[in-house]
């Protein structure tokens, strides 16, 4: 008796569970239906998405995302707006994977710059401008009350920004357009570069059906998430900054001296507190560990198609032009650090050390301290990226060439800056 008891008992159980998913089941069905039956007329073209996603066909309905609490157009408001812990319900590798990498940080470094919070706010909160992108970081609770203020919850998403909804396709964010909406323009024109290059003009050839479709035509995600890891590292980092400094000393006293424009060590060449903030976020190599580690991730990536020596040389070629272009940069810095040493150009009251700050972009106050700006984030970027993206174009002339000019032009600058200060300085004064 007891025997039966207890296997009539675990049926009792099985049976239980098993109604117990048919009843969600079909409430979810229901909800599902609803949301179908109204927003078919409301936003016709975000069902007809849905349905053509892997989502519809797995029973991963509205109220999965968005909740049950919206259920009419008088409590629009009770909808749930995802963010990626959601996904994670379902796709918790990918958005662990995702927290440990770059994109993660986008929207902590963009608040991080010095003058963020001058910019209009539709540019950042708004998403019209650098919040457009960056939007793809995490955010914290509290943040996204306030994008939520500001009428911009839409952006804690996250995994949105390359899997658009509603159709969330792996596919579409396998394809290097998916990259183009903000790898491209101003400071970081990877998509440009990438699709003038060999490797992006043999992926057009692909699409185009000129090469078969089993040729080799690497994409951005194939160097920059191997076998789909959604980390997004590279050695260098954005910015191509690290540590420890290199034994070249030419090279690690130009690279202090960036490093002093960009807040990370002070004029005594000390480390100064952004570098824990730095640690904590790990968006910069700090150890030549973190960087081999990345490197060896690339060359087994390169040496898919391309020898192993081949690899290694190109690799280093980049690495050569980033020594090239941080000596350009480093002498620009100090033309007008030399000019905030002796009083020819006030220090702005803003900047901790009397060091020109890098990342206060077009903000900076004079024409000689924009134009190191440029000169940095424009052209500095240009030069080592072109050279990474085998862009010859965008190396040369888009980069070290306006690198060697912005030189040349600082320079007058500082010294026109200083004959003036002395022509007013003897000029007669009249009684």
């Amino acid at each position: 008796m007891k025997v039966r008891a207890s296997s009539w008992m675990v049926m009792c159980a099985v049976v239980f569970v098993s109604c117990s998913r048919l009843i969600y089941a079909a409430d979810q069905a229901a909800s599902a239906s609803q949301c179908i039956d109204c927003h078919s007329k409301v936003t016709p073209n975000i069902v007809s998405d849905w349905r053509l996603s892997k989502h519809s066909q797995v029973e991963v309905t509205c109220v999965s995302c968005h909740g049950d609490q919206h259920t009419s157009a008088s409590d629009v408001a009770k909808v749930k707006i995802p963010t990626p812990d959601t996904c994670a319900t379902c796709h918790a590798t990918q958005v662990e994977q995702y927290k440990k990498g770059k994109h993660s940080l986008a929207w902590a470094a963009m608040k991080a710059m010095p003058t963020i919070h001058w910019q209009p706010m539709a540019m950042i909160e708004g998403e019209k401008g650098c919040g457009g992108c960056h939007k793809i970081g995490l955010k914290t609770p509290a943040e996204i009350a306030d994008l939520k203020q500001h009428g911009s919850e839409f952006g804690a998403a996250a995994c949105d920004s390359c899997h658009t909804r509603h159709t969330f396709s792996a596919d579409e964010a396998r394809q290097p357009q998916a990259c183009e909406s903000c790898h491209m323009g101003f400071d970081h024109p990877q998509w440009e570069m990438y699709s003038s290059s060999k490797h992006g003009v043999r992926h057009e050839l692909k699409d185009l059906k000129v090469l078969p479709a089993n040729a080799a035509a690497p994409t951005c995600q194939t160097c920059h998430m191997q076998d789909g890891n959604h980390e997004v590292r590279t050695a260098w980092g954005f910015l191509a900054v690290r540590l420890p400094l290199p034994e070249d000393k030419q090279w690690a006293a130009d690279r202090a001296t960036i490093l002093q424009a960009l807040g990370v060590l002070d004029p005594d060449g000390k480390p100064t507190a952004l570098v824990d903030t730095i640690k904590a976020a790990d968006v910069a190599r700090l150890t030549q560990e973190d960087w081999q580690r990345e490197r060896d991730k690339m060359l087994k990536t390169c040496n898919q198609c391309h020898s192993g020596n081949f690899a290694k040389q190109q690799l280093q070629q980049g690495d050569d032009m980033i020594r090239n272009a941080d000596h350009l940069m480093a002498a620009a810095i100090r033309v007008v650090a030399s000019l905030y040493k002796d009083g020819v150009l006030p220090k702005p009251k803003n900047y901790t050390y009397a060091f020109p700050n890098l990342l206060t972009f077009h903000d900076a106050p004079t024409v000689i301290e924009q134009k190191l700006f440029v000169m940095y984030l424009e052209h500095r970027m240009r030069t080592f990226q072109g050279t990474f993206h085998a862009s010859p174009d965008y190396a040369m002339w888009y980069g070290w060439s306006e690198m060697q000019r912005d030189l040349t032009e600082i320079r007058e600058l500082a010294d026109n800056m200083r004959r003036n200060r002395v022509t007013a300085a003897t000029a007669p004064r009249g009684n």
